[in-house]
């Protein structure tokens, strides 16, 4: 199977947290090239990832044999009209954003079908990321397969449904954002409370490690794994969370599946 071309339209975060992956797991593609209207990013990268070809033209990017459209929502609309004429018709274009169907993405492109869509997230960066994945019924199954290569050095790249990418996005590729916060408190209090930082650190992260195994290996109701610690000293605060959970990213869900 050889090595496609890559284009990355947009310069942002999720591109470099999947340079990092792919550098970081020594599978970085040879042909890339990343493009963004801002030069500052762009500089960032190549500061970061040796021999990087930029260009703030996205045409360019989008001339590439498997496109990743690395942008926000919002911007769908007008950035896809201006690239749907650089596009070739044996490329494939893979979006990595939530609410933009792939129904809706390939009006855009001017009918162009050979789709998929991918929700990255941030433990990519690492090698431990989850990123659901959905093909278009028009794409073989060889370009398929130069998909799944790109991402799965990055971690785990389940096959789904596309009308389950919104939850995805929700639960997964979120959700780091509603624990990191607490965990790095947990870490400066382990540091107040006498820990150096290493063993802190050393502490929450093997915390959080056993913690996930026991919710699924232990073979415990749900009930029966949140008791298993007697003490529970932030239990008043439970319902508030679960309150705030439930409102924002229900809300929030609805939102991306309007």
């Amino acid at each position: 199977m050889s090595e496609p071309s890559i284009g990355i339209v947009g310069g942002g975060r999720v591109t470099r947290i999947l340079l990092a992956g792919w550098t970081r797991a020594n599978r970085r593609p040879s042909r890339i090239v990343v493009s963004d209207i801002d030069a500052k990013p762009l500089a960032l990268l190549q500061t970061e990832f040796s021999s990087l070809a930029v260009t703030q033209n996205n045409s360019e990017a989008a001339r590439q044999e498997i496109v990743l459209f690395a942008l926000h929502p919002p911007v769908f609309p007008t950035v896809l009209g201006e690239i749907k004429e650089s596009l070739s018709p044996d490329a494939v274009f893979v979006s990595l954003a939530p609410k933009w169907t792939m129904a809706r993405i390939g009006e855009m492109l001017g009918g162009f079908n050979r789709l998929a869509r991918v929700i990255p997230n941030a433990p990519s960066i690492v090698n431990k990321g989850y990123n659901p994945v959905s093909f278009s019924e028009q794409l073989p199954a060889a370009n398929r397969a130069h998909v799944l290569s790109l991402f799965s050095p990055l971690g785990a790249c389940p096959e789904v449904a596309e009308d389950t990418l919104e939850a995805y996005a929700i639960v997964a590729a979120m959700g780091p954002t509603y624990l990191w916060y607490q965990l790095f408190q947990l870490i400066d209090l382990g540091c107040q409370f006498g820990l150096t930082r290493d063993a802190a650190i050393e502490a929450v992260a093997a915390m959080v490690d056993g913690t996930a195994r026991t919710m699924i290996e232990a073979g415990l109701a749900p009930e029966a794994v949140m008791d298993l610690i007697p003490v529970k000293p932030l239990a008043s605060l439970e319902p508030t969370v679960k309150e705030a959970y439930t409102g924002v990213l229900g809300a929030l869900h609805a939102k991306l599946k309007g």
